[in-house]
Order: C-alpha cells, then structure tokens, then sequence
C-alpha cells in the first residue's frame, strides 16, 4: 500500500487537462448510466414485445455479461494497440449500439445490441481509470479518482429515475436514444484533449493473448451465468455452471504461465497492494449490491413504504456516494490511500453493523443514516483503493490492471446480487420475499447485514496485512535494483 502522507504540493491542473478528464468522466458516466437505465424499463419492453419477465431481464444480463467477459481483454488490447485509439472506439460503438438499441425491431436484436453496448462499456470502463496517469499531475490522482467514482456513482443514481421519466414522456426507446448525444459529446471532448498514444520504440510488439482471453472470457461468463440464472434458486445448472468456471479458471491460470505474451501476467498477483486492491474491491462491492438486492424488500416489507417512498430512501445512497466522490478524493491526495482506504472501511463496517437495528428502531431515518455512512464510506475508499491500485503500475501495464481492477468490481456485483439475496432469503426462513411477513423480513436483513460487516471486517483485515507485507518490499528493492544492475 502506499503510505503518502499530508503535506504533498497539489499543483493546478492545465485547461486541456481539465478537459481531457471531462472527456473521461463522461464514459464513466455513459458505462455506468447503461448499467442502471434499463432495469426501470423491463416491465414496459415486456408489455412492447409480448415477452415474459424472464426474457425481457437479458437486455440487463447481455450487457452485464459483456462488461465482466470483455473489460480484462480490452484494457490489454489498449496496452498493445494504444489507449487513445481504443477509447476513441470504445465511445463510437457504445454510441452507435444505443442508437441500435433504440431502433431495435425485437427483442432479440434488442438483446444483441445491448451486447455490443456492454463491450463498448467494457473499453471506457478499462481505459478511463488507464488514462489518468497520463492527463493529470500526480499529487491531484486522488481527486481525479474521485471524480470518476462521483461520475460512477451519478449515472446509477441518476438511472431509474432519468429512465422512468423519458419512458413517460417519450417511450422505452428514449432510454437508449438518450445515450447517443452525450456519447457523440464524449467523443468529441476525447477527441480534442485525450493525449496522443506515446509511439513504442520496440521492434516486435507483443503478441495478443487468444487462447488465454478465450479461457477467461468463457470462465467469467460461466460465472456469470451460475450466480444469475435460476432467480436466486441455485439448482443443477448452477452447479454444472460454477464447475465449468472452475475448471476454465484453472485452465487459464495454465495456459497464463506457459503463453509467451500473457493476457494476465500472474506475477503482478505479488505485488501486496494489486492483490490486495483487487480482494477487498470484490469484498466491499458485495456489500453495495446487498444494500440495492435486500433495501427494497426491507423498505417495503418490513417498514411499509410505497414504491415511490422506497425508491426516495435507496436513492440516498447513491447520493451521498455523489457528493461524496470528490471530497474523498482530496483526502487521498491530503493523506494518503492507506489512511483512507482504513476510514472508508471502518465507515461501511459501522454502518452495516448499525443498518438492521437503528431501522428497527427509527425506520426511515434509522435506515437512512447508516446507509449514508456505507456509501459514503465506500466513495472514500474506491477513491483510494482506486489510487493505490493504479499509482505504480508500469505504462504498459495500466489498461490490463485497470481491466482486472474493474473485473473485481463485476464480480462482486454479480455475488451479491445472488449470494447475498439467498443469505436473506435464509434468514427470513421464506422463498417468496414479496410475500414474507415483516418479522421475517427484518430478520433476514440482521443475517445479511451481519455477512456485510464480516466482509467489510475481511477487507480491513486484507488491508492491514498488504501493508505489513509491502515494507519490507519497498525496503528490498534497492537492493534488488543494484544486484540488477
């Protein structure tokens, strides 16, 4: 972990600098407006194209599926081909997918073209975070980060009810459609500012890793697919699921060490704070994804609130996270990502303690309160988490761990939306949560958020340790560079 402390000089960034991360918040946006917009459409693409419930969730799947398969693959691509290139066309097919998406005839070309949507999603998602090395100064990484986190935070804040109102008003394609002009704005802002690919003097570029993006991209989809199908019933076919990722898993680790150019080079697992960051990313998303599974039957089942009512007290979370953003990138350039990797947990291990009982107790405002300290606590660490992760990685390197860094995220998005859902399903003792009395309800959230502090705790744990392991590293190396030499 780096342990940069107070009293570093934070110099102002240049105009084009500026504009060069307006371009990039942009993408953070779009990729993550994507992610949120359509789940509010579902039931009305249902009632367009006569289709069941069942079939209508993969125009949220197939972009989903082709985020986590194709981010790790695309960030490497950008290392091989240039940022700036892949970026640039990252934006064009995400812009001209959701004009498809919008002009889609059925559900099927619907489905295909939220896929496409989802890969363009994949390259902005990888490369925004790559890109911030080269467009501002150092000490002023933290805030940058931030900033991306806040534009994160924003488009799935802002999704549901940015996407309700335009269905209202103009019909399920405007969801879609609404994408474009802000794409086609991105575009031109990477344009104009992004810095040009730097020309690599060498004389045989490395080779793309086929065979090893093949085994992981079929690995992730497996998983993907194992933790999403069955509605949170994990059957047969989940099993069968989990084991074929297993086993390509160990596959790509085999194929990895013996590839020339690999995809994923394993020896950057030993650096403490990139195995680190990459654990307790998919430790603290579990945790956010069980605040967006478990709040809507709590709010509902167990304090009585309308939809609407409801709605208002999850939107706070991602408000806060919002608001939150910046400022906590500012403590990360003031004290370090240690420092405030060890706040932003310790505030999520507070509130996932607290949620359950001071809801019991206070309903709204007892609900409200932790889970601002949650999300505000998570915006303070994914700034530093984020900083840390990204800070030494070699030039040639940032697209791939960015990727790998955005894959932890996934995943644990995908495992909570499933594990966590029948964790408190288990602990209400009841299948259908719709119907569970308020009792139940409340006891399932006290399970769940139990797990969530145990997680949270882990992280710290993992925190802790990567730091104790990464002196005497930081000490050694000197004296591996001069053996070296």
């Amino acid at each position: 972990m780096d342990t940069t402390s107070a009293a570093i000089a934070r110099p102002p960034m240049a105009p084009a600098a500026k504009w060069a991360l307006a371009s990039l918040s942009l993408t953070t946006l779009l990729a993550s407006l994507g992610t949120s917009i359509a789940n509010v459409g579902l039931p009305t693409l249902a009632n367009a194209f006569g289709a069941t419930f069942q079939s209508v969730q993969w125009v949220v799947l197939a972009y989903l599926l082709a985020i986590t398969t194709a981010v790790v693959s695309v960030g490497r691509l950008g290392d091989l081909l240039g940022r700036r290139r892949l970026l640039l066309g990252g934006i064009m097919l995400f812009t001209a997918a959701s004009a498809l998406c919008g002009a889609a005839p059925s559900l099927p070309a619907l489905i295909g073209a939220r896929a496409a949507q989802g890969i363009g999603a994949a390259v902005m998602m990888a490369l925004a975070m790559a890109f911030v090395a080269d467009t501002v100064p150092k000490a002023r990484t933290g805030s940058a980060m931030g900033l991306l986190g806040t534009m994160s935070a924003v488009g799935t804040a802002l999704g549901p009810t940015l996407g309700g109102a335009l269905i209202a008003a103009f019909g399920w394609q405007a969801i879609f459609l609404a994408c474009v002009p802000v794409g086609l704005l991105g575009l031109f802002l990477a344009l104009r500012f992004l810095p040009p690919d730097c020309c690599s003097p060498r004389t045989v570029a490395p080779a793309f890793d086929h065979l090893g993006t093949l085994l992981l991209g079929l690995t992730l989809v497996t998983y993907a697919l194992a933790m999403t199908l069955g509605r949170g019933h994990f059957g047969p076919l989940n099993a069968a699921l989990l084991c074929a990722s297993a086993s390509g898993g160990a596959l790509f680790l085999l194929a990895e060490k013996k590839a020339a150019s690999p995809l994923v080079r394993l020896a950057l697992f030993r650096s403490p704070a990139l195995s680190a960051g990459f654990a307790m990313s998919a430790l603290v998303t579990t945790v956010m994804m069980a605040t967006l599974v478990v709040g809507p039957f709590y709010l509902s089942g167990a304090l009585a609130l309308s939809p609407a009512q409801a709605g208002l007290a999850m939107s706070c979370g991602p408000a806060v996270a919002a608001l939150a953003g910046v400022p906590a990138g500012g403590l990360v350039d003031r004290y370090g990502p240690y420092a405030t990797t060890i706040a932003g947990l310790a505030a999520m291990a507070l509130g996932a303690s607290l949620l359950p009982y001071a809801a019991a107790r206070w309903a709204v405002p007892g609900y409200v309160v932790p889970l601002g300290a949650i999300t505000a606590g998570y915006a303070l660490f994914q700034a530093a988490n984020n900083t840390s992760v990204m800070a030494d990685v070699a030039a040639d390197r940032r697209g791939v761990v960015s990727g790998l860094l955005n894959l932890s995220r996934n995943l644990g998005l995908v495992t909570g939306a499933s594990v966590m859902g029948a964790i408190f399903s288990f602990g209400a003792h009841a299948a259908d949560m719709a119907s569970a009395r308020p009792d139940a309800v409340a006891s399932g959230m006290r399970l769940t958020f139990a797990v969530a502090a145990g997680l949270v705790l882990s992280a710290l744990a993992i925190a802790r340790t990567a730091r104790i392991r990464e002196r005497p590293r930081q000490q050694a190396e000197p004296e591996e560079r001069q053996r070296a030499d």
